[in-house]
This record gives C-alpha cells, structure tokens and sequence, in this order.
C-alpha cells in the first residue's frame, strides 16, 4: 500500500470523519462548542503566550502596525472567542432544515432539506480568532474542516485548534474533524487545493495574493472575496452630526479590518459645510487625510492625491476624499472604484436611500449606518467564515446556512415513473 503524504491524511481524515459529524445531534455539537470556550478560557495564559511569540516574529521581520494589530490576541479578544462561541451554539440548527416541502401528483412527497457541504478547506492569514471561528460555524453547520493558516500565527493558532479538537473527542467525536495543515510548509498549500476528493469548498481569507493563489490553484470550488475599499457617501440632505459620529467610527473603530471606511465622497453643494467637522474629527483621531484639489481648497491641511488614489486599500488610519456634484456621480464611483464589499449612504432621503441601495453592486449596503457592521457577529449570524464578494453560492458573511447545501429526501410507495 502507498504511503500517504502528512497533508493528504488530514484532508482524507476530515473527509471520513465529517460523516459522524453530518448525523451529529444538535446538543452534541453545542456542547463541543460550550467546552471548547471553556477549554479556551482555561488556558488564555498559554494562548497569550503563544501569541507574544508570534508578535515577536512578526515584529522582528518589519510586518507594520496594522498587521499586527490583526495577529493580536488580548484578554478581551479571547472573551470576544468565547463569545464567538455561544452565539454560534445559540443559533438554530441548519442542518435538516425543511426549505421546501410539497406532494407531487402522483403522491410522492417532495423535500427539499438543508444539508452539510462537507468538508471546508480555508486557508487564512495572520487573525489566530480565524481558526476558532471556522471550525465552530463548521461543527455547527455539520461540517470537517482543514485549517492552513500563515507562519504568522502559527503558535496561536495551534493551541486554539488543539482546544477544539479535545472538545470533539471529550463529546464523543473524531477529532480529525479539524484538520490543521503545518503553515511551514510552503508545499502544502497547492497539495491541500488538489484534493477535491476529499475538500468540498475552499475559502481563502486574505488579501488579494492569497486569494489569487487558491482561485488559480483551487481544483474544487472557491468562495472568495475582494478586499475591502469602502465607500460612504454623504448627501446633502444628511445629519452633519450623524455624518461625523459614523464615518469616525468606520474608520478608526478597527482601520485594520476589511469592512473598514477607505473613501469618504461628499454632495458638492454640501461640501464647505460638511467637510471641515468631518475632516477635523478624523485627523484629531490621527487620522491622514487625502484628498483631491477641489477637497485640498475647501481643507488645505490634507494630502493631495489624483484620481489613480481611489482604487487603493489601506487598512490604515489613512482617508481619502473625494467632493462629488450628486447621488448618480458617488454611485458610478462606488461601482468603479468599490470591490464590492460595504458601502453607505448618510440621508435623510428615503428614495434617495433606495436608489443607493439599488443601484450600488455590494454585498453589503448601509443607510445611515458604519459599514463596521459587516460582520458575523454584528449581523446576527454567530461568527463568520470570511466575507464574500461573489454572488454564487453566497454573498456577505458567510454564517451558518451559507456553509450548508441542500437535498432532495422524496418518499413514495411504489411509484414508477412512465
């Protein structure tokens, strides 16, 4: 018999043991995820551990600021792990969810039943929470799952994942449901995209390069998303106060995160007004501002940039600015510049509100809201698997019915078809 690679065990042993985990009750799989938080609370000293080796490294070969602010772990983050945690074991159940359910003529019953995809490949970069994240919504969603995240959060990553896996076996279950790929491995990346016998979907969660590696590389099926240049768009018509309160928080809540605000476009005939309140409060939180002439001659203390700036992501406590003469000029701009993510509009004016919502191509749409709301968690859905931006099989977070497909259960007595 052929000896096996170490990478093709682990996508091998998720595959077969996602079928005890397809059957798996849904108080079972809640009480992985319960003592999986407690296992992860009793050891935050050992993870914080890990994770100041990791921050270390990163630190030693020059990553910036807002990458690790990405890798970090805290006492809080954690507690937001095992919060994390509880919203997904205190969501419902999709697995055997009846989404259709009719009797055809001939007296067949018809369902149309939510099932597992059944094994999820993701592939990752530097968050550690990533991991916890993944496998959760993917024990919930009755899913294995093969984990390969960066050299980056190796050591953090690991004792998360061990967390879980001790979970699985202390209920009952193989912990080769989580399967965790060696990052070092620089190999094991194409070797993991080649098994589509054993990975149903991958799921890159990254920037672009990463991305660009598992759709060119991926043999099964990819769900995937563009980075996040957000837009908001703020009218004439909207509250200044508002206006200032929201795009602050969306840029320096977290800058680091993809659904962070990258581009700020103002209503021409508003702009001497709204401006200076909204560009002061921005660079009073340390924030650099950039901008285009018109912008630079209503707030000279910003950096003038031309146009070929608005197709840039930062992720950064840096802005750029853009004065625009109305609703349909920020939309074809949106659509131009935007990668399909998170976008908002501030107004006061509902037809204005549905037309943006409408006509701008994004996952995800606000209407006098931070577009830091895209996300798992804040959306209800638990905790998320990453955010896409394609349209097939799922759009915006992918929570727990994203990761699930469905089936056909028909029952008869006897029938033949003529």
């Amino acid at each position: 018999m052929t000896e096996i690679s170490v990478v093709e065990k682990i996508c091998k042993g998720a595959k077969e043991a996602s079928v005890a985990l397809a059957s798996a009750s849904t108080s079972v799989k809640n009480a992985v995820l319960n003592k999986a938080k407690e296992l992860i609370f009793a050891k935050t000293g050992e993870i914080l551990a890990a994770n100041a080796k990791d921050i270390e490294k990163a630190r030693q070969i020059g990553r910036n600021a807002a990458f690790i602010d990405r890798l970090a772990l805290t006492e809080a983050r954690i507690q937001g792990i095992g919060e994390g945690l509880d919203a997904v074991a205190a969501l419902g159940d999709p697995v055997g969810e009846v989404v259709e359910h009719y009797t055809l003529k001939n007296g067949l019953d018809v369902k149309k039943v939510r099932a597992p995809l059944g094994v999820i490949g993701i592939i990752f970069e530097a968050r550690p929470n990533v991991s916890v994240d993944a496998a959760a919504l993917c024990i919930k969603s009755g899913n294995g799952v093969v984990l390969r995240g960066s050299r980056d959060s190796a050591e953090s990553v690991k004792i998360l994942v061990d967390c879980m896996k001790e979970a699985l076996k202390i209920n009952g279950l193989p912990e080769e449901i989580v399967g965790l790929i060696d990052p070092e491995d620089r190999a094991a990346v194409a070797e993991m995209l080649s098994y589509d016998k054993y990975i149903d979907v991958a799921i890159p969660r990254g920037g672009n390069a990463l991305k660009k590696v598992v759709l060119e590389n991926a043999t099964m099926p990819v769900i995937a998303s563009a980075g996040g240049n957000c837009h908001t768009y703020v009218a004439a018509d909207a509250d200044l106060n508002m206006a200032v309160s929201v795009i602050l928080n969306a840029k320096t809540n977290r800058p680091s995160t993809c659904n962070a605000l990258e581009t700020v476009l103002v209503e021409r005939s508003a702009a001497a007004k709204f401006l200076p309140p909204i560009l002061e409060a921005l660079q009073a939180a340390g924030v650099e501002i950039r901008g285009t002439a018109e912008v630079k001659s209503i707030f000279p203390d910003c950096i003038e940039v031309g146009e070929d700036e608005f197709s840039k992501e930062y992720d950064d406590m840096i802005i750029k600015v853009k004065v625009v003469r109305d609703l349909t000029e920020a939309i074809e701009h949106i659509n131009k510049y935007g990668t399909n993510h998170s976008d908002a509009i501030l107004t006061s004016d509902p037809a204005k509100a549905e037309r943006f919502s409408k006509e701008v191509d994004s996952g995800a749409i606000y209407i006098n809201a931070s577009t830091r709301f895209t996300d798992g968690f804040e959306l209800g859905l638990g905790a998320e698997m990453g955010i896409s931006t394609q349209k097939l099989h799922v759009r915006g977070p992918i929570g727990l019915k994203e990761l699930t497909s469905v089936k056909y259960v028909v029952t008869g007595n006897g029938q033949l078809r003529k």
